[in-house]
């Protein structure tokens, strides 16, 4: 994965923590708009020059923080079925991006990408790959199993689950519940025939 954040001193871990957590308590207070590297700073109780040492920009120190969030409450855990092991991705990743201060962050964090060529490509990296490589483990795992679908590929379900999450965040104000998440699975695993299987194909790597 490609850091955000300038090269320089090594960072705190605790600074670190406490920068990131400022950062999010203080864009559901304020909202983006209003968010300022100065705020932060003194939300977390370190200097502003500690930050910028740090991340490039506001919108970089948010990117960390939600990928952080996102890695630490979707599981790529070994359940003991794809079908399984992608349930609860998908259910997982409705509850934090249907959390409506997450969505915004994460509608913030999108426009920014539109607006700035660098920041979006630190975006694409560090936070859309991130999330592609988490599903892959799953996809990969069942491979290896023997029980992947033989379509959609494994490319294709990543595109099918973030575009979904994407399209109904930006363009749509219909919810990410469990009735979305179970609507994917029947479509991305419909109990389970193993790729290989007689009249399927091979899913292609992602």
């Amino acid at each position: 994965m490609t850091s955000t954040r300038s090269p320089g001193r090594p960072r705190s871990e605790a600074s670190r923590q406490a920068i990131l957590a400022a950062a999010m308590e203080l864009a559901v207070e304020v909202g983006y708009a209003g968010l300022t590297i100065e705020g932060i700073a003194a939300r977390a109780g370190v200097g502003k020059q500690t930050i910028y040492r740090w991340w490039p920009s506001k919108a970089d120190v948010l990117l960390e923080a939600g990928a952080v969030k996102a890695d630490m409450y979707v599981p790529v855990d070994d359940l003991g079925s794809y079908r399984a092991d992608l349930r609860a991705f998908l259910r997982a990743s409705y509850v934090v991006a249907g959390h409506p201060q997450f969505a915004d962050l994460l509608r913030a964090l999108m426009a920014e990408a539109q607006l700035d060529a660098e920041f979006g490509e630190r975006f694409r990296v560090s936070f859309l790959e991130r999330r592609r490589d988490a599903l892959a483990v799953i996809t990969q795992r069942a491979r290896e199993r023997g029980d992947l679908t033989a379509r959609p590929d494994p490319a294709t379900v990543a595109d099918i689950v973030f575009g979904t999450i994407w399209y109904r965040i930006l363009a749509t104000t219909r919810p990410l519940d469990e009735a979305w998440a179970d609507d994917l699975i029947g479509v991305l695993a419909p109990d389970a025939e193993p790729a290989g299987a007689p009249g399927g194909e091979h899913g292609a790597p992602r």
